[in-house]
């Protein structure tokens, strides 16, 4: 079997470890659980008939921040990075972290998620899509668009062998 590490980061409290609940576990809590350090889990999908492997890490912290180890990055296949889509400020450092990622992972494969789409109504969409076109938007909470996300990141890790 295939396995890819994949690597879940982004601002605090934008609902990195929600996501990885919810696409690992299929369940949700409104309670906020600060991650320390890293929480490793994984998840095979089936794709085109081919298995594969996802090793999830969710990383605790902003990637630009010295507290976060960069052997957490050895070896990653893909990275999903979060902003909140109620808190623009989630977006401040992302085009300077998405650097310093391209930088310590050349070639990897780096989806952009705007979280909580719960949250937000069209027009509000619409605006922040003129400002910056993410990847997906996804609700951790109401697992809209969390599977499509896992499965199209499996696909590109597939086709790109």
């Amino acid at each position: 079997m295939i396995s890819r590490k994949v690597l879940i980061t982004g601002s605090f409290a934008v609902g990195k470890t929600s996501l990885f609940r919810r696409f690992i576990h299929n369940e949700f809590s409104e309670k906020y659980l600060t991650t320390i350090g890293v929480k490793v889990d994984k998840k095979e999908l089936v794709i085109d008939d081919t298995p594969i492997s996802l090793v999830l890490w969710d990383i605790a912290g902003e990637i630009s921040q010295e507290k976060v180890p960069r052997t957490y990055f050895l070896g990653a296949s893909a990275v999903i990075y979060v902003f909140d889509l109620t808190r623009p400020r989630t977006q401040i450092n992302m085009e300077q972290d998405i650097q310093l990622l391209q930088q310590l992972l050349p070639g990897c494969i780096i989806k952009i998620i705007g979280n909580k789409k719960d949250l937000m109504d069209d027009v509000d969409l619409l605006t922040i899509e003129s400002v910056r076109t993410p990847d997906f938007f996804t609700s951790a909470k109401t697992g809209e668009n969390v599977p499509e996300l896992f499965e199209t990141i499996a696909q590109e890790l597939l086709s790109n062998q």
